[in-house]
């Protein structure tokens, strides 16, 4: 009898091992700097045969502690040179808009990238030319909320969850890449076209050397802004989503820490992130455990989920 329940109990726990999803390789490109304005963390994470995952920003450890918000930009240390940014008619316009949602695209006067992605609506207008896709949440009696942005022209995602009761707005941070990533310059995501549709909350991205992906809004709330990705086939040779924030020291950056678990393992694994020698996880967790005097509100990201 007791041989048998310890049979039973070794092929349970194997399912369960079985039953975890896959892992991925993440990789750690980032390099010092003493600039804050300057987005050097670059984590990047690569599998030939996940499909899907789930992207989360969540409020930092610490957002219950921030009395006053720190916002403004911090340019002690920075060299700055002029670039030949390419230059375009200024321009705001609303793509859609009901009792839920606002979406507004938006052209700057200038931009690092030349490339002009078309962005339309399911069922209605495509405009091509944005720079910025800003998604807003509205509520009854509250002012319209800026929840997420996507830069079209080099694949860019910002999120943050709605602001907790005593803030009055929570600011970005970290931002996500999604999708195979390239490197021109720094790491981009090149997109021929996007696609909303508002009645799922899901954006359709076509890529440029070849693929598509479904990326919904699952939830926006006090908690999270949570997002649902399916590939329609695995990116295969390069990595498939990334994250690029900003580390000068542990008080002064957008991300200080990475938290990672490996497949089967029964604890969390934590390294400084400019000290992160790179892993293969099932999870993994990019943000911060002490305030820091740069972006204090800044959201954390999870991402997990992966499946093929």
């Amino acid at each position: 009898m007791r041989l048998i329940l310890t049979l039973a109990l070794c092929l349970a726990a194997g399912t369960a091992v079985a039953a975890e999803p896959p892992a991925v390789a993440i990789a750690n490109h980032s390099v010092p700097t003493l600039c804050a304005e300057e987005d050097n963390v670059d984590i990047r994470l690569a599998s030939a045969s996940v499909r899907r995952f789930r992207l989360e920003a969540v409020h930092p450890a610490a957002i219950g502690t921030i009395v006053k918000d720190i916002t403004a930009p911090d340019f002690t240390d920075c060299t700055i040179t002029d670039r030949e940014d390419f230059r375009f008619t200024p321009r705001d316009v609303v793509m859609f808009e009901d009792e839920r949602i606002k979406v507004l695209g938006i052209t700057f006067d200038k931009f690092w990238r030349p490339e002009q992605v078309p962005f339309s609506i399911a069922g209605g207008r495509t405009e091509s030319g944005f720079h910025l896709v800003q998604l807003y949440r509205k509520e009854p009696g509250r002012a319209p909320y800026e929840a997420l942005v996507i830069y079209p022209v080099d694949g860019y995602w910002r999120l943050k969850p709605r602001p907790p009761e005593h803030l009055t707005d929570i600011v970005y941070g970290t931002s996500a890449l999604i999708g195979p990533i390239e490197v021109m310059q720094r790491p981009v995501v090149n997109m021929s076209a996007i696609r909303f549709d508002p009645a799922t909350l899901t954006f359709t991205l076509a890529f440029r050397i070849g693929g598509t992906a479904e990326v919904k809004v699952v939830a926006i709330d006090r908690e999270r802004t949570a997002l649902e990705v399916a590939f329609d086939r695995p990116v295969e040779g390069r990595p498939f989503a990334g994250f690029r924030s900003m580390y000068v020291t542990e008080t002064n950056a957008d991300s200080a820490r990475l938290e990672w678990r490996a497949r089967g393992g029964r604890r969390w694994r934590e390294s400084p992130v400019m000290d992160f020698a790179g892993a293969q996880a099932v999870e993994m967790r990019l943000g911060r455990s002490v305030p820091s005097r740069h972006n204090t509100s800044a959201p954390d990201h999870r991402v997990f989920g992966f499946s093929e």
